[in-house]
């Protein structure tokens, strides 16, 4: 795979896919030509060496661990799962477990003394919430010990063309987020979005402070694609983040989307990711 390219990330360059498949960076590139990469690239060759290298603890399988929330955001889960998905992010060194906020605190108590960061989401899953609103929910989910704010954008807002009440929406959740030093993920729902649609949300969204667009709620018509984290990337540009979730299983999605210019992801599939990467 020597030769090969992948978008220039800038300050969030993903190491974990140029150490695994031996990467070069052009000086550009365009979404068409990350698209094509993205849908197209081998697989390394098997060897015990790169097992040792997937395993959790192995330096590729904590690069790629790293860019992971460990999600759970089903309505029905039970205090019990939520404490297995703690250990596990404990075990892996996921970058974060993403939760509903009704269990942020007993996440932060979860995983006092770890690096794993605790996400949690407001204005879930429809964004249909007035800032005013969402800005207390963060500010509560602060209290409770959260640090990752992954919020809902104002979907029906957006569509209307209303940009200043999108903005609003955006910043109320910014502005009390960054108070307490806590990131903002700003999910727009790209499977309800035209292309032009994406790409108003994107500037809105970094014109507003936030420190990462997401795609997906994993509760709408359709999750994470290459295209639409491409064009999220073109849009903010090399240094801003962005979180592709909803859809991702296997070893092979969280490549793909990695190569197309996402720096996070969100999966529940986590622990059969790693388990692919170690088995590769």
């Amino acid at each position: 795979m020597a030769g090969a390219s992948v978008y220039r990330l800038g300050n969030v360059l993903p190491c974990y896919l140029l150490v695994r498949h031996n990467l070069t960076l052009p000086d550009d590139e365009s979404v068409k030509e990350t698209e094509d990469f993205a849908s197209g690239y081998m697989q390394p060759e098997n060897s015990d060496t790169q097992k040792a290298q997937y395993a959790p603890g192995g330096p590729r399988g904590k690069s790629l661990a790293a860019m992971i929330d460990h999600t759970l955001l089903k309505p029905e889960a039970t205090y019990a799962q939520i404490a297995q998905l703690c250990q596990e992010a404990r075990d892996y060194g996921f970058a974060a477990v993403c939760v509903n906020p009704i269990h942020v605190r007993r996440c932060a108590e979860l995983l006092q003394n770890s690096a794993v960061r605790v996400c949690t989401v407001i204005g879930f899953p429809l964004g249909a919430t007035p800032p005013e609103v969402k800005a207390y929910e963060t500010q509560q989910a602060i209290n409770d010990g959260a640090t990752e704010i992954d919020m809902v954008i104002n979907i029906g807002a957006l569509k209307s063309k209303d940009n200043d009440a999108v903005a609003r929406d955006v910043t109320a959740v910014v502005q009390t987020a960054h108070a307490a030093g806590a990131l903002v993920k700003v999910i727009i729902e790209a499977s309800l979005l035209t292309d032009e649609e994406k790409t108003v949300a994107c500037q809105l969204c970094r014109d507003a402070g936030a420190d990462f667009v997401k795609t997906s709620t994993g509760f709408g018509p359709g999750g994470a694609t290459v295209h639409d984290v491409a064009l999220m990337r073109r849009v903010v540009g090399p240094t801003m983040g962005i979180k592709a979730a909803g859809g991702i299983r296997t070893l092979q999605d969280a490549d793909n989307l990695i190569a197309a210019g996402a720096t996070r992801l969100g999966a529940s599939a986590s622990v059969k990711i790693m388990a692919e990467a170690r088995a590769t």
